[in-house]
C-alpha cells in the first residue's frame, strides 16, 4: 500500500500499477482468511460436485438424452459448469457486505490506497478460488464418464469462456454485496440465483419449453456460455442455428460477460467509493 502522506500518482501507468499492488495486498488478505478457515473451502468445493451427484443420477435418470446421442451426462456438464460459475456470486456477495458491516470496508477507505483496489482485490481472491473450484469440479465430472471429446486446446478455450462468465458475475455479486443493507436481504437476492441459473438451456432443451419461456431460457446469458462449452468439449446439445443466438452463441459467450462487467464494473467501484464513512 502507499505510504500514509504520499501522493497519488498522477500518470494512468502510475495509477494502474497503484491499484494492481494494492488489489494484490487486499486479495492476499481475503485468501488468508480461507486459509484460516478451511472449512468454508470444503464446503465450496463440496457444493459442486453434491449438484453433478443430484442432477446427473437422481435427476438424470429419468432424462431422455438430447438429439445426436450420448448419455445425459455428456449434455449436462456444460450446463453445470456453467450454472456453478454464475452460483459462486452467492459467496462473494456475502464476504463483501459482512466487510461493510463489520467497519472494515470503511477502514480500508481511511487508508491512503487505491480506491478501486479493495473490489478489484475481492474479484481477484474469488478467481483463485473459482478456478480450484473448477478443476474439483471436472475431476468429479471425469470420475463419473464425463469427456471432452475435441481435444486439449478447445477444451481451454471453454474452461476460459466458464472464467469469464464468472469474472462478470462476480462483479454483479460485489455490487450487489455494496448496495444491499442487510444480511435478511441478501437471503432473498440469494435465492433469486436459482431462477436466473435454472432457466437456460444447462438442463432441458428450450425447445421443450413453452415459446415464451424457450425465448427467455436462449437469452439468457448463461446459455450462451453453455452452448458454447459443449461445442468446444464436442458434448452433445441443441441442434445449432435454431434462433440467431444459438447459432452465435460462441461470439455471445464473449459479448455477454464483457457487456456484464462494463456496467457492473464501474457501479461497484463508483458505490464502494460513495460508501459513508
Amino acid at each position: 500500500m502507499t505510504p500514509e502522506g504520499a501522493l497519488h500518482p498522477q500518470t494512468p501507468a502510475a495509477r494502474l500499477k497503484w491499484t494492481l499492488k494494492d488489489g494484490w495486498t487486499v486479495a492476499h488478505r481475503d485468501l488468508s482468511h480461507w486459509v484460516h478457515q478451511p472449512g468454508q473451502i470444503v464446503a465450496g468445493l463440496i457444493f459442486p460436485i453434491v449438484f453433478i451427484l443430484l442432477f446427473g443420477y437422481v435427476f438424470g435418470s429419468g432424462m431422455i438424452p438430447p438429439e445426436g446421442g450420448g448419455d445425459y451426462i455428456d449434455f449436462l456438464m456444460a450446463g453445470l459448469f456453467a450454472q456453478t460459475m454464475a452460483f459462486g456470486i452467492g459467496e462473494t456477495m456475502v464476504a463483501v457486505n459482512t466487510d461493510a458491516e463489520k467497519g472494515i470496508t470503511d477502514r480500508f477507505r481511511s487508508l491512503p490506497m487505491a480506491q478501486s483496489a479493495v473490489v478489484v482485490g475481492r474479484n481477484t481472491a474469488d478467481m483463485l478460488n473459482s478456478m480450484a473450484g473448477l478443476i474439483v469440479m471436472i475431476a468429479c465430472a471425469l470420475v463419473v464418464g464425463w469427456r471432452w471429446n475435441e481435444g486439449i486446446g478447445n477444451a481451454l478455450l471453454a474452461v476460459g469462456l466458464l472464467l469469464l462468465l464468472r469474472f462478470a458475475f462476480l462483479w454483479i455479486g460485489i455490487y450487489i454485496g455494496l448496495v444491499v443493507k442487510s444480511p435478511e436481504a441478501l437471503g432473498a437476492v440469494w435465492g433469486l440465483l436459482f431462477p436466473v441459473t435454472m432457466l437456460t438451456n444447462a438442463f432441458v432443451d428450450p425447445r421443450f419449453m413453452p415459446d415464451w419461456l424457450g425465448a427467455i431460457a436462449q437469452w439468457n446469458p448463461i446459455s450462451s456460455t453453455v452452448t458454447a462449452t459443449r461445442d468446444l468439449f464436442g458434448n452433445p446439445g441443441a441442434a445449432a442455428g435454431q434462433t440467431w443466438i444459438a447459432e452465435n452463441a460462441m461470439m455471445m459467450a464473449i459479448v455477454w460477460p464483457l457487456l456484464i462487467v462494463v456496467v457492473t464494473l464501474p457501479l461497484a467501484v463508483r458505490r464502494y467509493q460513495s460508501l459513508s464513512r
